[in-house]
């Protein structure tokens, strides 16, 4: 079985937890941002992948393909070689903060746990239309 979704908007990367004092203990939360771009992952494999979830033995192959979205003061040049995939984005968000953001959001719901993930492949590039495109698939057996 092989699911494909996509979510729209500006790639986003999982924030590091924040910390507050309650009654003397302190309390760990997740910044609101990355709570709201966990739940738009959510909710897009929910509408798109129908709800379906890999067993818990199975091993799985995720790719990720993560485009960002071209800055207004690229010049004419600069714009055409993003377009064309020439220019790459080299900037914020990490590649391993995407990478833990969809695949923390996806714990339960698309997969018993992250464990199961054995091979992964993260992409970044520049587009009009930025958005991320995640595919998930059982794994093929290694070939040494």
């Amino acid at each position: 079985m092989n699911v494909k979704f996509t979510i729209l908007g500006e790639p986003q990367g999982k924030g590091r937890p924040r910390f507050t004092a309650v009654g003397g203990y302190v309390k760990t939360y997740t910044p609101d941002a990355t709570a709201s771009y966990e739940n738009l992952v959510k909710l897009e494999y929910r509408r798109q992948c129908k709800d379906f979830r890999f067993e818990k033995e199975i091993p799985l192959d995720v790719r990720i393909t993560a485009y960002y979205p071209i800055p207004k003061s690229a010049s004419k040049k600069k714009r055409a070689d993003m377009v064309a995939y020439k220019l790459r984005p080299m900037k914020k968000p990490d590649t391993d903060n995407v990478v833990k953001v969809v695949l923390d959001s996806l714990n339960q719901i698309a997969y018993n746990d992250d464990v199961q993930v054995v091979d992964l492949q993260v992409r970044k590039f520049y587009s009009e239309n930025p958005r991320v495109v995640v595919s998930i698939r059982e794994s093929a057996p290694a070939n040494e």
